[in-house]
């Protein structure tokens, strides 16, 4: 088997030992992904729908430069702080999977940062 880390241009340093995504023969797994800019600062804060975009775009990043597409992503772990933003971040998530949308659960749990309102990590066969 082969491994690859995967680092996009421009993305922050992890906050603890981990790799922001790792290709193991032709499946990349994507770490939980958190809105932070380069400097691991949440960004739009208490705009979960923002937040969830820039999440997805920062997943797409990723995937984009394992060798996919989004449409390549089979399975998405989808945490929220708190449920009242459900509705929210689905409105934004279908966007982003118009079609044959991928397997996911979501929960509600604390985040590393109190202003992170989601976290997703995902898994993608390309």
């Amino acid at each position: 088997m082969s491994k690859e880390v995967i680092i996009t241009v421009g993305s922050g340093k992890p906050l603890a030992p981990y790799s922001p995504a790792t290709k193991a023969d032709n499946i990349v797994y994507v770490s939980g992904t958190l809105p932070f800019d380069e400097n691991n600062n949440v960004v739009h804060v208490g705009d979960v729908a923002a937040q969830t975009r820039h999440v997805l775009e920062t997943i797409k990043k990723v995937i984009e430069t394992a060798g996919g597409t989004m449409s390549d992503i089979t399975f998405n772990h989808i945490f929220l702080t708190d449920w009242a933003n459900y509705a929210a971040m689905n409105e934004v998530y279908a966007e982003y999977f118009p079609n044959a949308e991928p397997a996911r659960y979501c929960v509600q749990t604390g985040l590393v940062k109190p202003d992170a309102l989601i976290e997703i990590a995902s898994i993608a066969h390309v």
